[in-house]
C-alpha cells in the first residue's frame, strides 16, 4: 500500500505522516520546501515526540520524499500507482495540489481500485473544496470520465503540532491528543484501514465541533493573549482574564453545537474542558504568535469565528465573547506576519463596512453586519 502525502511540514510529518506509516503505508511526502525534503531524501528516519500524559516517542521510516515542484515526473509516477493521497498544506494551497492530481487521474488504469482523496485541513470539507479544484481543470466532459477513478472524502483532524524548538532538525514535537475523522459513505463497502484514524456516517458534525471549539478556542486565546502580553499560549490561559474570556467564546460556540448537531450539553462541556486542558499543556511550546498568524484567514466568512457568530446571530443568540475574539484579533499586529501587515494595511485605508464586507464576507442586511461594523469602526484609522 502507498500514500502519497502533500505538505512534510510539522503536521505532515508528526501527524497524518505517522499514523499512515503506522498503518503500514509506505508514505511518499511531498513538498516544495527543498531544504526540507532534501532533509527527508537524505535521512532513512525521524522521531515523533509526544508530550502529555501517556506520552511516548515513535519512529517513522520506510519513507521517500519528493519535491512536488522541481520532481514533478517523478511525482506524477508516484501518484498513478498510489493508494491513498492527503494534504497538509493549508486550504489556500489546495488549488496547487489539483493538477497533480488531475494527471493522476488521467494516468490511473481503468481497472485500477479509486484513489482515496483525502484533504486533512482546518477548514470545512477542504476534500470537496480539492474535488471541485480538479473537476474545473478537467472540465465537464472529461470529468464524467475520471469522477469515478477516485473517492474524495472530507476529513476532520485535529493535532496541536507547535512551532519546533531550535535544532529539531526532522523530528516533530506533538501533543499525545489526536482524532482523524473521516467520513465512511464515499468508500461504500469498502473503508480504508487506518487504524489511528475512525469513520463517521456524518462528517459535519465532527469538523464544526472540532472547528468552533478547538480552532475558535485555539486562535482566540492567541489574539486576547497578545492583547494581554504572553507569549505562550500556556501562559495566555494562565492569566484570569484571558481564561474567562476564551470561556465566553467557547460558551457561545458551544451553544450553536448544541442546538445544531444534537450534540448534550454535558458532552460539549466535557469536550470543552478537553480542549482547554490541551491548551494549558506546558509541555506544548505553542506561542501566541504562531497560533494567531494568518488573521485574515482566521476573520473570512467560512472561518472559526465569522462562521459560527454568523449562524448563533442569525438564530438570535448571543455573540458577545466571539465579537470580542474578532476585536482582539483586530489588534494582532506582528510584522513577521506578511497577513498581519496586511490586516494592520486594511484597517488604515478601508472604512469599517468595506473592511467587514471584504474580509469576513457578511453582507449588509444581515443579522451579525451592524455589530461587526461597530467593531471594526473602533479600529480603522
Amino acid at each position: 500500500m502507498k500514500a502519497v502525502h502533500f505538505g512534510a511540514g510539522n503536521i505532515g510529518r508528526g501527524f497524518v505522516g505517522l499514523l499512515l506509516h503506522d498503518a503500514g503505508y509506505e508514505v511518499v511526502f511531498a513538498d516544495v520546501n527543498a531544504e526540507l525534503i532534501d532533509a527527508l531524501a537524505a535521512s532513512d528516519h525521524y522521531a515523533v515526540h509526544e508530550v502529555g500524559e501517556g506520552a511516548r516517542d515513535r519512529v517513522v521510516d520506510r519513507y521517500r520524499a519528493l519535491n512536488s515542484q522541481a520532481d514533478a515526473a517523478a511525482l506524477a509516477a508516484e501518484l498513478t500507482t498510489a493508494d491513498v493521497v492527503t494534504t497538509a498544506v493549508g486550504p489556500t494551497i489546495l488549488r496547487f495540489i489539483a493538477p497533480h492530481v488531475l494527471q493522476a487521474l488521467r494516468d490511473r488504469p481503468a481497472d485500477a481500485a479509486p484513489l482515496a482523496v483525502m484533504a486533512c485541513e482546518n477548514a470545512i470539507d477542504a476534500t470537496s473544496l480539492l474535488r471541485d479544484e480538479v473537476a474545473a481543470l478537467a472540465g465537464p466532459d472529461e470529468w464524467l470520465a475520471l469522477e469515478r477513478r477516485a473517492v474524495f472524502a472530507n476529513t476532520a483532524v485535529d493535532r496541536i503540532v507547535p512551532g519546533q524548538p531550535e535544532g529539531a532538525g526532522l523530528d516533530v514535537t506533538v501533543e499525545t491528543f489526536f482524532e482523524w475523522a473521516i467520513e465512511r459513505p464515499p468508500f461504500g463497502d469498502h473503508p480504508l484501514e487506518i487504524p489511528g484514524a475512525h469513520f463517521v456516517e456524518r462528517l459535519a458534525p465532527y469538523i464544526e465541533r472540532k472547528l468552533f471549539t478547538v480552532n475558535t478556542g485555539h486562535a482566540a486565546t492567541a489574539y486576547l493573549g497578545f492583547l494581554a502580553g504572553h507569549e505562550r499560549i500556556s501562559d495566555a490561559l494562565a492569566d484570569p482574564a484571558v481564561a474567562e474570556e476564551v470561556e465566553r467564546v467557547l460558551r457561545e460556540t458551544s451553544a450553536l453545537i448544541v442546538a445544531k448537531h444534537g450534540f448534550s450539553e454535558a458532552e460539549q462541556a466535557e469536550y470543552r474542558a478537553t480542549i482547554l486542558a490541551r491548551f494549558r499543556n506546558p509541555g506544548l511550546p505553542d506561542t501566541v504568535e504562531r497560533v494567531g498568524r494568518q488573521p485574515l484567514r482566521k476573520l473570512s466568512r467560512r472561518e472559526r469565528f465569522i462562521a459560527p457568530a454568523a449562524e448563533l446571530a442569525e438564530r438570535g443568540l448571543v455573540v458577545d465573547g466571539l465579537l470580542a475574539a474578532v476585536e482582539a484579533a483586530l489588534g494582532f499586529d506582528v510584522p513577521a506576519d506578511p497577513e498581519s501587515v496586511e490586516l494592520q494595511r486594511l484597517l488604515g485605508e478601508a472604512d469599517a463596512a468595506t473592511f467587514v464586507h471584504d474580509v469576513t464576507g457578511v453582507e449588509a442586511g444581515h443579522p451579525l453586519h451592524d455589530r461587526l461594523v461597530e467593531v471594526v469602526a473602533r479600529h480603522v484609522r
